[in-house]
């Protein structure tokens, strides 16, 4: 994982004119996001075949998610971020847990830009997989450029799971996801795209990186 500085990150939600700041602490990101590999080997799943194994790992609702990261936490020996409950679908994040957890949307927007204050880190097709120039097709991690702080696939190949609630007065517990992915136009492979679904939304170009509390040192 990659050690984020900390920093005041400037979200906007378009659809209402809304603007606020989110100040951040330090925190841990994934170098990329999580694979088919140590997906399957986590979730006890069947092994992926040698072609597929260095993939994103995509179909993963934000509740599986969730799970994944308890699992990860627990074989690792971190304490779990999240507490969910018996209906499988309320979710509590302790924010002091040492475990993996998803990023918050600040978070991730943070990380994405690396420092930079444009809508992407580089040009499109250097550090990105997309409809232009993907084949159709998912992409192995780490195949394109990094942005300057070392992380991979921010924009393209998948789409990515964060933490929050995308607009529960309009669309109830949907949660936000970032990126653009493999099957997206270019426009939609920014730093500040913002897409929603429900929690339990799975699909072929979707899927997250982990995030931990603890920075590393």
């Amino acid at each position: 994982m990659a050690a984020i500085p900390g920093g005041d990150v400037h979200l906007r939600d378009d659809r209402v004119n809304r603007r606020w700041t989110v100040a951040l602490q330090p925190f841990a990101l994934g170098r990329h996001p999580v694979t088919a590999e140590l997906y399957a080997a986590v979730a006890n799943l069947p092994e992926p075949a040698a072609g597929e194994r260095r993939k994103p790992a995509v179909n993963a609702s934000w509740l599986d998610a969730v799970s994944f990261c308890n699992a990860l936490s627990e074989r690792t020996g971190y304490a779990p971020a999240y507490a969910i409950g018996e209906d499988g679908e309320t979710v509590i994040c302790d924010w002091d847990a040492d475990g993996y957890r998803l990023p918050t949307e600040a978070e991730w927007q943070h990380a994405c830009k690396a420092g930079t204050t444009g809508y992407r880190y580089g040009a499109l097709d250097d550090i990105a997989w997309h409809a232009g120039n993907a084949g159709g097709a998912i992409r192995d991690v780490g195949g394109k450029a990094p942005n300057a702080w070392g992380l991979y696939d921010m924009l393209g190949n998948a789409w990515e799971w964060c933490w929050d609630v995308y607009d529960p007065k309009i669309y109830g517990s949907y949660r936000i996801f970032r990126g653009g992915s493999w099957a997206e136009e270019a426009r939609g492979c920014g730093a500040t795209c913002r897409r929603r679904s429900h929690p339990a939304f799975r699909i072929d170009d979707l899927g997250f990186r982990l995030a931990r509390s603890v920075p590393v040192l």
